[in-house]
């Protein structure tokens, strides 16, 4: 069964700009599938086949003499060599635009060689997992708990929506070991990949936390040194985020360590061991719901272009969850599970906003506050704080 991607429209526009188009995102979210069928005239090559990536990277000339533009090339960082051909086949026909469609599930290698021999050539976009109105499309419904915590654990990954009879859990257990077999080997010298292994759930213990090195190091058994390598590894491959904090003028009074989310809830969950009945039990229901509401701002603020998410928090205490800047009105964003908002959800929002005024911080003028929840129709929470759920979350962009 095909879903329709709601980004779409927007690669194949920008298809229509740039030579080339860079398609990055983790294993499994769908870049293969979309690429074909967003350009069903391209020739379609992969290099997850030993032979052809041999071929890639030992002989490119006579690789894109067996497969010329317009092509897919599927999992190209396993050929470097191949770019600088590309160059040379773009600089030739500059002015033909979307002939070469790139995918790839390792970020680092893959961008190293863009920015390398693309650069300017290329667009570079980030496909993630489904986001709610794509997993709408496929049947999901954020209307109930019960259908809400569903969604939450299975999370985004388009195999799991295609196939609504595949197990969860026999999914992410295997796309654990595959992902550890391939891209942690080939990105990393692992010594154990028990201990990466430990290393991923250790993270997963910590989402939507401020990042401590020393702790997960500690819990791991390896030093902080490691756990910043290994953390690289999962940021180029895609299976977590960093958010960084914001400060302008408030400088030491801001904490500067960035917090760690997963980018999706389902490979979230399986890490925890959490089913639907079992989450909203659990302490890392916040968390989780947090990671959530995270992955759609991330989503929709990469599509619209110039917007900006960070999180607030001070020493005295005062948090915020996100901050949304740029391109419109700031937003302020808190998360909470509840269907019934109350004021007090939004009393930090205020301080903040008030502290802001009081101190003419330019960027946060005219402010206003969301309270994400799971309320069915916006509940007005004070002066330009608004509860909202997951069908209003355009108010944001507005």
């Amino acid at each position: 069964m095909w879903i329709p991607r709601t980004s779409g429209a927007a690669i194949t526009k920008i298809a229509r700009q740039f030579p080339v188009v860079v398609l990055t995102g983790a294993r499994q979210v769908g870049k293969t599938t979309l690429s074909r069928a967003l350009f069903p005239k391209h020739a379609y090559v992969s290099l997850d086949l030993p032979s052809l990536a041999e071929l890639a990277e030992t002989s490119p000339a006579d690789f894109l003499a067996r497969f010329p533009p317009p092509v897919v090339i599927d999992e190209v960082q396993y050929a470097p060599a191949v770019f600088r051909h590309i160059k040379a086949r773009v600089d030739a026909e500059r002015h033909e635009m979307g002939r070469f469609v790139l995918t790839g599930s390792q970020r680092f290698v893959l961008m190293q060689a863009v920015s390398e021999s693309l650069a300017g050539r290329a667009a570079v976009i980030e496909l993630e997992t489904f986001d709610w109105e794509e997993m709408a499309r496929a049947g999901g419904s954020l209307a109930r708990v019960e259908e809400l915590t569903a969604v939450l654990v299975r999370g985004g990954f388009p195999e799991l929506w295609r196939n609504p009879e595949m197990d969860a859990d026999a999914f992410f257990s295997s796309y654990l070991a595959t992902y550890l077999e391939r891209d942690v080997r080939q990105i990393l010298n692992v010594a154990s990949l028990r201990d990466f292994e430990r290393f991923i759930r250790a993270c997963a213990a910590r989402n939507a936390q401020l990042l401590d090195k020393s702790s997960v190091g500690s819990d791991v058994g390896v030093s902080a040194k490691a756990v910043s390598s290994w953390l690289n590894v999962l940021q180029a491959s895609d299976q977590v985020a960093l958010l960084e904090p914001w400060f302008a003028n408030w400088g030491k009074r801001l904490v500067k360590t960035p917090k760690l989310y997963f980018k999706d809830t389902g490979l979230l969950c399986f890490l925890l061991g959490l089913t639907g009945k079992s989450l909203v039990r659990s302490p890392f229901l916040g968390p989780v719901w947090e990671t959530a509401v995270f992955g759609e701002l991330r989503r929709r603020a990469a599509r619209q272009g110039r917007r900006s998410l960070w999180f607030y928090r001070d020493v005295q205490g005062r948090e915020v969850d996100f901050l949304l800047l740029g391109g419109g009105r700031p937003s302020l964003v808190e998360c909470k599970w509840t269907d019934v908002p109350q004021p007090s959800d939004g009393r930090t929002i205020r301080e903040v906003m008030a502290l802001a005024e009081a101190r003419r911080t330019a960027e946060l003028a005219r402010s206003r506050g969301f309270v994400i929840c799971r309320t069915p129709h916006p509940h007005p929470l004070g002066p330009e704080v608004t509860g909202i759920g997951p069908g209003d979350m355009d108010r944001l962009f507005a």
